[in-house]
């Protein structure tokens, strides 16, 4: 008996359906005979009114958040320098971070074929945590790029880790690859509790994962500015981490290169990370929140997507800083405490939301 394969690209020529895997592992089928959508029609998805709505929007967002604040920039003594020292980078901050880390949860729930993934589910934020603690430890005057070196490669060896233990997990449903990593983050985050009491340092531990934009200053947060080629150079592998994110079988099927993909997806994962974690602090559940919203309005269409996916991280970012800069005026609660909350919400109706549908 002859076993006949057929390409991808046969089943355009052929009745009935294609089977079309989605990023959290279920499977959906589309008339085959439908044309794959153009260019043209790629490009007319990604620039509308809606987006330019969108923009304006955001763009609304950062103008409140360079009025607000305790001091008067306007009528106080020294008021412009102190907008181009304190509330400009804040503002410059809050796109950067707010944008890479929604980003980054959309690429790493790509690659694991799972809604329920970001950086703060994978333990790759406490890693990056830990490698920046011990970055000071052994150098203790260390300066910010050497921190966000040391916190990029701790958080490049985590992704990986949580990738070569999802790759022994006989049962990948879409509960248990984030209890997995939640448990890796937690072991990893017990770690350096303990290194940090030992050394002196969980004062300093604490204030590293606060995740607030209360310290972001002229000649501090530059370095900052690294997470803008790395949310670039995801616009540019869009295509790619899409075929990844049909399995290693079909990526392999249609001649990609399917492990280098996976490692260039975590090095960018990592990158933002570490920079974000040195600068910032730890943006919970951004990277679940933002591409989950942007997929139930839009549907799975990733490169039409990514400017969504980019703006609503900015705008999530900016109004949970704002709601901290004026709850508790003149004090300020940490970003990280209003996005827990916000996030751990959105968490839990996402995995009733994915019980129902079964």
């Amino acid at each position: 008996m002859t076993r006949t394969r057929t390409r991808p690209d046969d089943a355009e020529s052929t009745g009935g359906t294609a089977s079309v895997r989605a990023g959290d592992g279920t499977a959906s089928t589309r008339p085959v005979g439908t044309p794959r959508k153009s260019a043209a029609g790629t490009k007319s998805s990604l620039i509308g009114w809606k987006l330019a709505a969108g923009i304006v929007g955001v763009l609304l967002l950062l103008a409140l958040s360079l009025l607000t604040g305790v001091y008067d920039v306007f009528g106080g003594d020294g008021g412009a320098e102190m907008f181009q020292i304190t509330r400009m980078p804040r503002t410059i901050a809050l796109v950067l971070s707010g944008a890479a880390m929604a980003m980054c949860g959309l690429v790493m729930q790509l690659l694991t074929q799972n809604r329920f993934v970001e950086p703060t589910t994978t333990g790759t934020t406490e890693w990056a945590g830990l490698g920046l603690m011990l970055t000071v430890i052994v150098y203790p005057d260390a300066s910010i790029l050497a921190r966000m070196i040391g916190a990029i490669i701790a958080a490049f060896i985590g992704t990986l880790v949580f990738f070569l233990f999802l790759r022994r997990i006989s049962l990948k449903s879409s509960l248990i690859v984030p209890i997995v990593g939640i448990m890796l983050g937690a072991v990893v985050g017990a770690i350096s509790t303990f290194i940090a009491v030992q050394t002196d340092m969980l004062q300093s531990l604490g204030i590293w994962f606060a995740g607030s934009f209360t310290s972001i200053l002229r000649g501090q947060y530059e370095i900052l500015w690294v997470v803008a080629l790395v949310v670039a150079a995801v616009f540019i592998t869009a295509d790619r981490f899409t075929v990844a994110g049909l399995g290693k079988e079909v990526a392999t099927n249609i001649g990609l290169n399917y492990n280098r993909v996976i490692l260039i997806g975590t090095v960018l994962v990592a990158i933002a990370t570490g920079v974000v974690t040195v600068v910032v602090g730890s943006l919970p559940f951004l990277g679940l929140i933002v591409p989950n919203i942007v997929s139930m309005i839009r549907g799975d269409d990733l490169r039409s997507n990514l400017p969504w996916v980019c703006l609503l991280g900015i705008a999530i970012v900016t109004i949970c800083d704002l709601i901290g800069r004026v709850i508790i005026m003149p004090f300020e609660l940490p970003v990280s405490v209003i996005l827990g909350v916000v996030g751990a919400l959105v968490f839990v109706a996402l995995l009733l939301r994915q019980r129902k549908r079964g």
